[in-house]
C-alpha cells in the first residue's frame, strides 16, 4: 500500500469544476468522484482540509461587471460556495466520511462558524474539513482562502486542483508553444504572471513556506498520487 509523503493537506478546489459538462451548477456525478478522491486520501491517515470556490454559479467580480455592486457580488459568491461545500459534505457522508463544514460568515444553521483551533481538533480526529465562504471578507479570492486556511491550520502543502496537469509557461489551451514546468519558485510564478493563484496567496504561501501543487484534478486517481508523492503536475516552492 502507497504511503502518505504529507500528514496534513489543504485541498483547494474550483468551483467551476464541479460542474462537469454542465454550463452552470453542480453536477452530482463529478462530486461524487471527487469525493470518491478525498476518501482515497483519508483513508491513507491523512489530515484532509478542503478550500472551495463558487465560480460555477457566481463569481463576485463577473456579477460587478453585469452591474451588481462588488462588495454583494462577493458576498453572492461566499453564498455560492457555502452551497458548493454542503454538496461536497453531503457525497462524501454518504460514502461514510466524517466531515465538517466551517464558514467565515456565520450561518450556524447549516454549518459552523470557521473558529481554527476546533479545525485542528476535528482533523486529529479524522475528519475531513471543508472551508466556505472564502475569507468573509468581499476583494479576497478563494485562492487567498487557500492560502490562508493552509497557514492556519499547518499545512504541509496546498494541492490546487485545476483541469490542466500542471504549471505552464503560457496558457497550453491557448498558445500550442506553451511548456510544462515540473518544478517553478515563488518568484517566477510572481514575476512571470503565471496565474496560478492570485499575488496575495503565492505571496503568502512564500512567506511560510509551503509548497502548492498543481495538477490536473479530472484524472482519477492524481489526488492519492500527489499526497504519496509521485510527480504529478507542478510544484511551486
Amino acid at each position: 500500500m502507497s504511503q502518505a509523503a504529507y500528514g496534513r493537506i489543504l485541498l483547494k478546489l474550483s468551483g467551476e469544476a464541479l460542474m462537469g459538462e454542465k454550463p452552470f451548477g453542480i453536477d452530482e456525478r463529478v462530486v461524487a468522484q471527487i469525493a470518491d478522491e478525498v476518501m482515497d486520501v483519508s483513508e491513507l491517515d491523512v489530515e484532509t482540509a478542503i478550500v472551495i470556490g463558487g465560480g460555477n454559479i457566481i463569481r463576485g467580480l463577473a456579477a460587478s461587471h453585469r452591474g451588481i455592486e462588488r462588495v454583494t457580488g462577493d458576498y453572492m459568491g461566499m453564498l455560492a460556495t457555502v452551497i458548493n461545500a454542503l454538496a461536497l459534505q453531503d457525497a462524501l457522508e454518504k460514502l461514510g466520511v466524517a466531515t465538517r463544514v466551517q464558514t467565515a460568515i456565520d450561518i450556524r444553521e447549516v454549518a459552523e462558524p470557521f473558529i481554527r483551533r476546533r479545525a485542528i481538533r476535528h482533523l486529529e480526529k479524522g475528519r475531513v474539513v471543508i472551508f466556505a465562504a472564502g475569507t468573509g471578507n468581499p476583494f479576497f479570492t478563494t485562492d487567498s482562502a487557500a492560502a490562508l486556511r493552509a497557514n492556519e491550520i499547518h499545512a504541509e502543502v496546498l494541492l490546487k486542483a485545476t483541469n490542466v496537469d500542471g504549471v505552464y509557461t503560457a496558457d497550453p489551451n491557448k498558445r500550442s508553444d506553451a511548456e510544462k514546468m515540473d518544478r517553478v519558485s515563488y518568484q517566477q510564478v510572481l514575476e512571470q504572471n503565471l496565474r496560478v493563484m492570485d499575488t496575495a496567496a503565492i505571496s503568502l504561501c512564500r512567506d511560510n513556506g509551503i509548497p502548492i501543487v498543481v495538477f490536473d484534478l479530472m484524472k482519477p486517481g492524481n489526488v492519492r498520487k500527489v499526497v504519496c508523492g509521485e510527480k504529478i503536475g507542478s510544484i511551486v516552492s
